[in-house]
């Protein structure tokens, strides 16, 4: 079964799950995937802090997940 993230999934847990999340988030614009506030949190509050569309991230990271 392929692991799958959520917009509720905490940054850093993603990062453990699969390292190559890491490149995907910044080439979005999330350069910020190592500070302390991603050990906390969620994909849903980066992608509004950063002005991103969480759900496009959500779908862009599974894609990869299941083609990996």
């Amino acid at each position: 079964m392929t692991e799958r993230v959520s917009e509720d999934m905490v940054i850093a847990d993603m990062l453990k799950l699969d390292p190559g999340i890491g490149p995907i988030l910044m080439a979005s614009g999330m350069h910020c995937i190592g500070c302390p506030a991603s050990q906390g949190e969620s994909l849903a509050e980066a992608a509004v802090v950063h002005g991103l569309e969480a759900g496009k991230l959500v779908e862009t990271v599974n894609e990869y997940l299941a083609n990996k």
